[in-house]
């Protein structure tokens, strides 16, 4: 009977691993590159055989680690940035790359199926993934769902970690971006009855 009730307890506490956190932590972890840091420079290959190259990109960038191609949530989480790809490109003047330790063909494969004209990038061997310090999710068994958001210079401005609702990445990148936006000049109007 005490072994039940200890098992019992056991997963009880360990079940709300998997749940989505009421407030989702923009703010670093310790082992997540942090806020205010410079991202480390990397290169790699996407779907279309290019090479990717973080320290040539001079403009916003988002960058987003995710588990595999082609798996339930990452293909939530990939269809949501190309929704709204064109919206990021014009009112952020950013882009946007994802990353998972698939091959270029993997990528190739996932990219065409859902029609992506943003980079997703093959970090093969997860040299990528580690160098950013991308923490692994249930208890270690999964690759880390994490956005960072990257201002024209690489300091990382941003970082969204949230394995389980993967569609949130994306407003809280666009939140980001939006911070990042110098404030409009509020302009002067006369209005005259006449």
């Amino acid at each position: 009977m005490k072994t039940s009730v200890a098992l019992v307890a056991a997963f009880a506490g360990s079940a709300a691993a998997f749940a989505p956190s009421a407030t989702p932590s923009r703010q670093s972890t310790s082992l997540n590159l942090s806020v205010g840091e410079t991202a480390p420079d990397f290169s790699l290959v996407d779907q279309n055989d290019k090479t990717f190259t973080r320290s040539k990109n001079k403009k916003p960038l988002v960058v987003y680690f995710y588990p595999a191609d082609s798996t339930p949530g990452c293909t939530v989480q990939a269809k949501a940035f190309q929704e709204e790809i064109q919206d990021i490109r014009k009112q952020f003047k950013a882009d946007v790359v994802g990353i998972s330790g698939q091959g270029a063909e993997s990528k190739q494969k996932f990219a065409t199926e859902l029609g992506l004209d943003f980079s997703i990038l093959a970090d093969e061997g997860d040299a990528v993934r580690k160098e950013f310090g991308v923490p692994k999710a249930a208890f270690g068994f999964l690759p880390g769902r994490v956005t960072y958001v990257l201002d024209k210079g690489g300091v990382c401005t941003s970082v969204y970690d949230n394995l389980t609702d993967a569609a949130s990445h994306i407003e809280a990148a666009k939140d980001a971006l939006s911070e990042m936006q110098p404030a409009k000049k509020a302009g002067f109007s006369l209005n005259l009855p006449f």
